[in-house]
């Protein structure tokens, strides 16, 4: 294709975080928002207690775990989660990503937990879940950012499981399903599928691990942001809007608009139906397009969020490895310099080549137009390729 596509895609936003807004966003939106209120205060704990109960409608999270807002994102959530509960039980660490392999070392090389089973699988690919054994604590990742792999479903977790099921699911949850009877303790931020803000994360715990959080003391001091236990009783205000640290008022009520939209178009159903299609409209352009795949040649685990791919153009494969990293990196340069779609590079601990959001504030037909722009792209920019001699 050597003329560039009439169509151009309304928002070219394809950042797999912080992620493109809602359809319809504006700054407007956010007028309600208590500026310059204490977050203690009737209206900014009335806020957060909303963000809560609304987080557990739309993920239709069982009542009995609790929900509550942490600092620092998911990586806090996260933290929280392995400083607080691991060292009770062996651990296992499932890794087929950068962040997975991120808590690896956050257990071995932090906590040094010796008693610490690590299975890993190479990017796009994941490995033998069968094989998790589920008398140990499991940490592992629902949707692998990084890697564009998520885990087919919750059926490899035991249900009479004697450890903790761990799960980072910060590009997973409202983009796919999961199995709350199967989880124990979830995290994710708001800047992915629904396109908040960043520096906050969400912490959901299972009766379980409430009940390891008040009945296990770890070996080693807790920083206050960690904390979440005083005197053996779990500090329920967490639970309830009361949060360790001063949330940023602006970004809570991004997030309840956020969260009002998925509810008005339909709740989490619509939510996953809309990521479905986005990623469908890549899979239909892969299907016919001989010079780009799927990183994850599995489809029963591809992921419908972060969507990575690879360039599999003979020619382009044959050059050495670096060569193929400049390729790609040009490749995303080339579609952002026109303005149709930004941050498309794969993360920088990833296989070169593309990585493409499709989560639910995307636009479909925004997925399509990007789709012919990518063509346009990969063929100027493979002419531009000194010939060999």
């Amino acid at each position: 294709m050597t003329t560039a596509p009439a169509a151009r895609p309304r928002v070219p936003n394809f950042s797999s975080g912080p992620c493109a807004k809602r359809p319809g966003w504006s700054l407007q939106n956010l007028a309600d928002a208590p500026l310059g209120r204490s977050h203690r205060a009737k209206i900014g704990k009335a806020k957060l207690e909303r963000a809560i109960e609304l987080t557990r409608t739309v993920l239709k999270v069982p009542a009995e775990y609790r929900i509550g807002i942490v600092p620092a994102s998911d990586t806090g959530a996260v933290e929280m989660a392995l400083w607080s509960l691991l060292g009770a039980r062996p651990v296992t660490m499932l890794a087929w990503e950068s962040f997975g392999e991120g808590w690896v070392t956050d257990v071995i090389k932090q906590l040094k937990l010796k008693d610490t089973t690590v299975t890993t699988a190479g990017y796009g690919d994941i490995p033998d879940l069968s094989k998790v054994d589920w008398s140990n604590d499991v940490v592992f990742t629902w949707n692998g950012t990084t890697s564009g792999v998520r885990v087919p479903n919750g059926d490899w977790i035991a249900a009479d499981r004697e450890g903790l099921a761990i799960c980072d699911a910060t590009s997973a949850a409202f983009a796919q399903k999961l199995d709350w009877p199967k989880l124990d303790v979830v995290t994710f931020s708001w800047q992915k599928v629904l396109g908040g803000e960043a520096a906050h994360g969400m912490l959901i715990l299972s009766p379980r691990a409430v009940e390891r959080l008040v009945t296990y003391k770890p070996a080693w001091p807790l920083p206050k942001i960690f904390r979440m236990t005083s005197g053996g009783k779990l500090n329920e205000g967490i639970f309830k809007g009361e949060t360790i640290n001063t949330p940023s008022m602006l970004c809570v009520e991004d997030y309840l608009d956020a969260l009002d939209w998925a509810v008005s178009i339909g709740g989490l159903d619509a939510l996953m139906a809309r990521a479905n299609a986005n990623a469908g409209a890549i899979a239909d352009w892969v299907a016919k397009t001989p010079w780009v795949d799927f990183l994850a040649t599995d489809p029963a685990i591809r992921s419908n969020t972060s969507v990575c791919l690879k360039v599999v153009d003979p020619e382009i494969a044959a050059l050495p490895a670096d060569a193929q990293a400049a390729f790609a990196k040009s490749l995303a340069s080339t579609i952002e310099k026109e303005g149709v779609g930004y941050d498309l590079g794969a993360y920088r601990d990833a296989p070169p080549g593309l990585r493409i959001w499709c989560g639910a504030t995307v636009e479909r037909d925004d997925v399509v137009a990007l789709t012919a722009w990518l063509d346009w792209a990969f063929a100027k920019t493979k002419a531009a390729l000194p010939k060999a001699a």
